[in-house]
């Protein structure tokens, strides 16, 4: 296979030519049917799984030269959040490699249980779990390849955020986010809140437009349109411009859909949502924030892999 690669790419560095064929050798010969795939999305911060149906197929007839190497897939599940996955799986799932084969921390058994449950149940003791396969350098071993030190470092934010500000505390890192913005806001107390955990707007009293309500949650499961359904109301309810959802964990399909039909009355924001304005704002943020949140940016070299 490298002898292959390397005559339809003779002027390619040795390591682009051993990170192809490894990928190429993983999608004709290594992978089995029945196998689970992982495909984390560029859509937002979730992951797809499904299973393998099919042996290797070349189609010679088309004509994007990336789409003749397949395997068929049926796709279980499209919108598992990365907030549901533990740190150490999301590890592996940011290798920089394309096709690569994820075998520690127990990973096959976990993912099966997350496309079931959308929840990471973690690694079994080592007795249960199943042997790891041994691969070496260039077999397109996630753990073995180079990782996207962009998504890791995401990743390792968003866990430090979620464990520092869960439940109310993230309405108040919200807040935080929006009063840099510009917004004067005011955050509900602990406990019970109707569907209002901020009410947001601009000006020194917080009375101009847009004026908005806002309703957190933290959980790492998606939530779904009922959720929507009662910031509409209340943002319906209290004479507001606009709603803001942030849920932690995304929205399911359903409340998507209705997202959408509602694009000039309730926004959405995510976990990467929540982290952009984080990035964006951060040296607007308050210190005591800071100081639980410490953050230093990092210039590095875009290179590709190999």
């Amino acid at each position: 296979m490298l002898s292959a690669v390397a005559a339809i790419h003779p002027a390619a560095p040795d390591g682009k030519l051993k990170n192809l064929a490894a990928q190429l050798w993983a999608l004709r010969g290594r992978m089995d049917v029945g196998d689970l795939v992982v495909m984390p999305l560029k859509s937002g911060p979730q992951i797809a799984i499904g299973r393998i149906t099919g042996e290797y197929t070349y189609r010679e007839e088309e004509a994007d030269l990336e789409r003749r190497h397949v395997r068929p897939v049926q796709w279980l599940i499209d919108d598992v959040p990365r907030t549901a996955i533990g740190q150490d799986l999301l590890h592996s799932l940011g290798a920089f490699t394309t096709i690569c084969e994820v075998s520690r921390n127990d990973a096959a058994w976990r993912l099966d249980r997350i496309r079931t449950t959308k929840r990471d149940p973690g690694a079994r003791p080592p007795a249960r779990q199943a042997p790891t396969s041994q691969n070496g350098e260039g077999t397109g071993d996630a753990d073995t390849e180079p990782i996207d030190i962009e998504r890791y470092a995401r990743d390792q934010i968003a866990s430090r955020v979620i464990e520092v500000f869960s439940g109310h505390r993230l309405a108040e890192l919200v807040a935080a986010v929006l009063t840099a913005e510009g917004f004067t806001c005011e955050v509900s107390p602990k406990g019970p809140d109707q569907g209002i955990d901020i009410v947001a707007g601009r000006g020194l009293l917080g009375l101009d437009p847009p004026r908005l309500l806002v309703q957190v949650k933290s959980e790492a499961t998606a939530v779904g349109d009922p959720v929507v359904q009662q910031l509409e109301g209340v943002v319906s309810r209290q004479g507001a411009d606009q709603g803001l959802l942030v849920a932690w964990g995304g929205i399911t399909r359903e409340a998507r859909q209705m997202v959408n039909t509602r694009r000039f009355a309730v926004k959405v924001w995510n976990s990467e949502d929540v982290l952009t304005g984080v990035f964006r704002n951060y040296s607007r943020l308050p210190a005591a924030i800071r100081e639980e949140l410490p953050l230093k940016q990092v210039w590095t070299l875009v290179a590709e892999p190999g």
